[in-house]
């Protein structure tokens, strides 16, 4: 079984171009939406007059250095990566164009 998680964007080429900035491709347009695949995750961004902005859209890596690659491709990165005890994995956060909150991890 596979999934697709969508929000709507009031910002819709932006927010696309965000992420594709981070690594993200193309894997289908639809007339108002453009659906992304990194890996095996696939999320989509439909133009709307209002923006979905709760939750997190976390990226997982191989590794520390996926991790810290991400943080660094950012135009505005923010803290560094950091270990998180509690949940053993090593992650960053950062926020997309309209303010969704956007993390990269590894579990260690």
């Amino acid at each position: 079984m596979d999934g697709i998680v969508f929000f709507a964007t009031e910002r819709h080429d932006d927010v696309v171009g965000f992420y594709r900035d981070l690594g993200a491709e193309v894997w289908r347009e639809q007339p108002d939406c453009t659906i992304l695949r990194a890996g095996g995750f696939r999320f989509g961004f439909c133009a709307r007059d209002r923006a979905d902005t709760e939750g997190i859209v976390t990226f997982v890596f191989e590794d520390r250095e996926g991790v810290d690659a991400a943080h660094e491709s950012l135009a505005d990165p923010g803290d560094p990566p950091s270990f998180n005890d509690t949940y053993d994995i090593y992650q960053c956060f950062a926020a997309d164009p309209e303010g969704r909150t956007v993390e990269f991890q590894t579990f260690e």
